[in-house]
């Protein structure tokens, strides 16, 4: 694997754990965003393993379509884009109670987990 690559994994596994720590802190915005920036960094370095080279957009969709990520890594991804926008932005989102922002953090690490994990798949074959 290649240094360049091998970084933006290793990136993207910090981002994961840093999701799941968050989510245990109960600070919920910011286990959303680093479920998207870990999904983000992995898909950029399968698109750089697949020799599609750096796409320097935060639209999850698109990069996985780039790699040709199958139905529900697509549909993951979907579900994480959102978070990019919402959790740096306070007027960007909809009022919501905590338990439904615990309920989307949760949501985001496991999208993320199966994103990271289907990319790591890809890079090793």
């Amino acid at each position: 694997m290649k240094e360049e690559i091998k970084k933006w994994m290793e990136k993207a596994e910090k981002d994961l754990k840093h999701a799941k720590s968050s989510l245990v802190n109960k600070d919920f915005d910011w286990s959303q965003l680093a479920s998207q920036q870990s999904a983000e960094k992995a898909l950029k370095a399968t698109c750089m393993h697949k020799e599609v080279g750096l796409i320097k957009v935060h639209d999850l969709t698109i990069l996985a379509r780039k790699v040709d990520a199958p139905d529900e890594i697509i549909k993951k991804c979907g579900l994480l884009n959102p978070f990019y926008t919402a959790a740096r932005y306070p007027d960007a989102e909809e009022e919501t109670d905590e338990k439904s922002e615990e309920t989307a953090a949760k949501d985001a690490v496991k999208a993320a987990k199966k994103v990271v994990k289907w990319c790591k798949k890809q890079i090793k074959t």
